[in-house]
């Protein structure tokens, strides 16, 4: 009878951790937030942005520390554009709420409170899954979106 083959289960051989490795900045990170909803505009007019703010150190990306204002239709472009120009499964966006526009509701419909909280995290989600994807951080859309004051759309999409 053979004996068994019993996997090897030794540590492998790691230096150890400093302070300056446990509390140092991590090698490499990318952080979007996605708060600060606010209501523009009146009546049929009215739309909510959001302060986007990236903080990286990602060499690919040429500012380190960014903040923008954006409304859904930017993250609405944002998808159009990765979905026609690259290679990689775009997550989907929060749903449109077109039940939440229809009139005489008994509440805000789109700016009311819980709505916007909704809208506000899944939209976090969604650009935290594309910014975080080594594909898409090669796309001059991405970069225009997170770090240009105003989407030029008439840009020619390519790689940074």
């Amino acid at each position: 009878m053979s004996d068994p083959v019993v996997a090897d289960t030794r540590r492998l051989n790691s230096k150890p951790q400093d302070l300056t490795d446990a509390y140092g900045p991590p090698s490499n990170f990318l952080e979007i937030d996605v708060y600060d909803p606010q209501i523009v505009g009146v009546g049929r007019g009215r739309y909510t942005t959001y302060e986007v703010r990236m903080r990286t150190n990602l060499p690919i990306f040429k500012l380190k520390d960014s903040c923008v204002r954006r409304r859904y239709s930017d993250f609405e472009w944002l998808k159009n554009e990765l979905e026609r120009d690259s290679k990689i499964v775009v997550p989907p966006l929060p749903g449109k709420a077109l039940k939440r526009q229809l009139p005489f509701r008994s509440d805000e419909g789109l700016f009311d409170e819980s709505f916007i909280e909704e809208r506000r995290s899944g939209l976090e989600q969604f650009i935290n899954r594309i910014a975080g994807h080594p594909l898409a951080q090669n796309e001059r859309c991405l970069h225009m979106f997170l770090q240009e004051e105003t989407i030029d759309r008439n840009y020619i999409p390519g790689k940074v």
